[in-house]
């Protein structure tokens, strides 16, 4: 793996030296945009309309738009000043509160933290406390010059450092357009809802679940590559299920279908037979 960021956990008055590793990456598919006539890529230039013409890296600089048309300018000290004292190279732990706590939906980007050669056994302790604990702790750190809020827990035998989104990032529920507001629900559809819930119910194992997009994808791909004709399967016929009932009701007897019966339930069917 590559350190993408070097530091330190801020923990009260112990400081712990530690190396930022990216835990996930982006498996998708990359294409290049090419130019339909000779296949060549295209190239994307920084230009000014004003000046007509192209614009090196050294000629840009970074404008906040205030109103239309009207900017002002900020350079590199600027940026510096803002950071103030929080721009340093610390992972700064502020709170520390139960996961359950945290909303999926302010979880941004996963990184691994190891520690740095001095910071073994430091590492190996706050490791601890927070696994006894149960808790994670939200920390502020700068990471590229942008600072961000961000959880610290313990995986499997890492702390990883997860990004969080500020509250005012997310947006309120709120202003969805159209949501249906609380209403009463028909008791027999809801039990019926429950039992589809709970016979789907299972342990989650990431590994079972693929990208079957991406891998039909590689496949056409490879045959593109060998030459090959490629042929479309048909689509699956849609089923026009109007009423909710039933369509609650032919759910439950797919899902009874494709989950196997518990041995439990076997054993105990098999008894009442004798």
């Amino acid at each position: 793996m590559h350190t993408v960021w070097k530091g330190a956990i801020s923990f009260g008055l112990v400081n712990i030296p530690v190396r930022m590793f990216t835990a996930t990456e982006d498996r998708d598919i990359k294409f290049r945009y090419l130019h339909k006539v000779c296949n060549t890529p295209i190239n994307y230039k920084k230009f000014c309309p004003t000046c007509n013409t192209d614009v090196s890296e050294d000629d840009i600089v970074r404008g906040f738009e205030y109103e239309p048309g009207h900017f002002v300018i900020l350079n590199d000290a600027d940026f510096e000043a803002a950071k103030g004292s929080s721009g340093g190279k610390n992972i700064e732990i502020l709170d520390f509160v139960n996961l359950s706590e945290i909303d999926p939906v302010y979880f941004d980007k996963t990184y691994y933290l190891s520690p740095q050669e001095t910071g073994a056994k430091a590492y190996n302790l706050l490791r601890r406390a927070m696994s006894d604990t149960g808790k994670i702790a939200i920390a502020r750190v700068t990471i590229r010059s942008k600072e961000t809020l961000a959880a610290l827990r313990v995986y499997k035998n890492a702390l990883v450092m997860e990004t969080l989104f500020y509250a005012d990032e997310v947006r309120p529920a709120e202003q969805i357009p159209g949501l249906p507001e609380v209403t009463e629900t028909n008791e027999k559809e809801l039990d019926i809802a429950v039992k589809l819930i709970e016979s789907l119910t299972t342990k989650f194992e990431p590994e079972k679940y693929t990208n079957e997009y991406k891998t039909a994808l590689t496949e056409l791909i490879q045959k593109k590559v060998e030459g090959k004709e490629i042929k479309v399967a048909p689509e699956a016929p849609k089923q026009n299920v109007i009423d909710l009932m039933e369509a609650l009701k032919a759910s439950l007897q797919e899902a009874a279908k494709k989950k196997p019966a518990k041995s439990g339930a076997r054993k105990k069917t098999a008894g009442k037979a004798v």
